[in-house]
């Protein structure tokens, strides 16, 4: 199944240009749900969003992180066949026998106890199978580097999403229920796409089955779920405890608009980043030449990457709270802080975890899963502390020192031969940049400029401007890196002048 596949950069492109539009759908959706929905049923629609996650990651019982392991690059039809059957088929089955116990435990428990579950509730279950399907199928794609089919369908769901979403909350109703079945459509009509596509590709054979692969996967991917439902329980717990401690939905709906909007960073700077770079790197560990070609396409990298990363968390870190104002009102500054805290934290987080990349090829799952233990139990205690002395802004605090704690614990336990960190031209340049970055931080200060886009967008100029003309002026490799790119974008627009 696997096909010539392009480079790194183009797979990149390819992944950040899907969620560039992805994050776009976001940017409509997310004034409009914000000014349409009220904090309180923002906040149920975050609450019950967080719950359908820790679902989907129960259920795919880590089958999607032994896909990308254990895929035979180089197998044949009876290879493939046994792969599908033992890796694909036979966890997507336990998954649903999972999911059939627990929602006849639920009914059973409700009609003992004449509880009522609500609507939005049972929607997010039936729709539990339909999004694990998808990632199964998607783990596929990815590992075969599809990265042109994942960018269509990626962006095609979620712009469905957009409209059956909206649609329903202009014209049906206000709601979190509401808001609930359109994303329950959509996530049907991509859940028959793959299927359509699945078949024939993947193939599920009795002769086939093999015991001791199957365990060999769940050795491998249990740990992962593990540390996938840590994940979610990191992401979550913020939301969950500031419900618990303050008892208010109001509280957890400001929350959940800045650590939206944080996602969308962490979507097009983290999810972006590990979608190009996990496959190849995979295959460049087991077929191509071990930790040393990991460690030369982590040092292909760095350099752009941290640059990047960089530049983003200085502009959302001094302009988070404008951006907050100008997409959902005034009425939403209070969320502001949240998301300049959180967004700053998702740009620079990717730099870390490239360098400490490798325990997953090194196939040290229980350790990946310790380390997102820590981070939950660091995020958790320091909720504990911080939320009732700095109400909301405590959680984002807690959210930031745990997110550290956890990659910088992966860059010292990761094997030395993996390890790679930015060069120290670039960890020179960066600091002379960011200080021209931080000079244009502060002219903004003082200028009298409304909040929200006037500031966004003059005080953006004034800070990436410098930042970025230092960086093109001490780092020739930039230069050199970006100008046939340059040249490709220009030849192209005067031969469409000329056409």
């Amino acid at each position: 199944m696997t096909q010539r596949s392009p480079g790194l950069a183009t797979h990149y492109l390819r992944y950040s240009s899907a969620n560039v539009l992805v994050m776009l759908a976001g940017l409509v959706s997310f004034p409009i749900l914000t000014r349409l929905l009220d904090n309180t049923q923002y906040g149920i629609l975050g609450y019950y969003d967080t719950w359908l996650l820790m679902a989907v990651a129960v259920a795919k019982m880590g089958a999607q992180h032994s896909i990308l392991r254990f895929y035979p690059h180089d197998g044949d039809a009876a290879r493939m066949q046994r792969f599908s059957t033992n890796l694909f088929y036979l966890p997507l089955l336990l998954s649903l026998l999972l999911w059939v116990l627990a929602g006849g435990g639920i009914v059973a428990a409700d009609w003992l106890t004449g509880r009522t579950q609500p609507a939005v509730f049972w929607m997010a279950m039936i729709m539990t199978p339909m999004l694990v399907y998808t990632s199964l199928v998607e783990a596929v794609l990815r590992i075969t580097q599809r990265s042109r089919m994942v960018m269509v369908t990626r962006v095609a769901w979620r712009y469905m999403q957009l409209v059956f979403m909206l649609g329903a909350v202009i014209w049906v109703s206000h709601s979190a229920d509401a808001a609930f079945a359109g994303k329950m459509i959509a996530a049907a009509a991509g859940m028959a796409f793959y299927v359509a596509w699945a078949r024939g590709k993947l193939t599920f054979s009795r002769q086939e089955l093999d015991l001791g692969e199957a365990r060999q996967s769940l050795s491998y991917g249990l740990p992962l779920l593990a540390t996938e439902m840590l994940a979610v329980a990191l992401v979550s717990i913020d939301r969950l405890m500031l419900k618990g401690l303050s008892g208010d939905f109001a509280v957890v709906g400001i929350y959940g608009v800045g650590a939206a909007l944080a996602m969308q960073v962490h979507m097009f700077m983290n999810l972006t980043v590990f979608e190009a770079f996990t496959p190849m790197a995979n295959r460049a560990y087991t077929s191509e030449g071990g930790a040393e070609a990991v460690r030369a396409l982590k040092r292909r990298m760095l350099m752009p990457m941290m640059y990047a990363s960089v530049g983003v968390a200085m502009l959302l870190w001094c302009l988070g709270t404008d951006l907050i104002i100008a997409l959902s009102g005034q009425g939403k500054a209070a969320s502001g802080p949240v998301f300049a805290t959180m967004g700053a934290t998702n740009a620079l987080l990717p730099v870390m975890l490239v360098c400490a990349f490798g325990l997953s090829l090194e196939r040290r799952t229980k350790t990946i899963m310790g380390l997102m233990l820590g981070a939950v139990a660091i995020n958790a205690a320091l909720n504990w502390w911080w939320i009732p002395a700095f109400g909301v802004m405590g959680a984002a605090y807690a959210t930031l020192v745990s997110s550290i704690a956890s990659s910088t614990a992966s860059c010292l336990l990761v094997d030395r031969s993996l390890r790679q960190f930015p060069d120290r031209r670039t960890v020179l340049t960066m600091i002379a940049a960011a200080s021209a970055g931080i000079a244009g931080a502060w002219l903004t200060t003082r200028l009298d400029l409304r909040p929200g886009w006037q500031r966004m967008m003059l005080g953006g100029m004034m800070i990436g401007g410098p930042y970025l003309l230092t960086l093109l002026a001490l780092d020739g490799r930039l230069r050199a890196l970006l100008q046939p790119k340059l040249r490709a974008l220009e030849q192209r627009a005067g031969e469409g002048l000329a056409g």
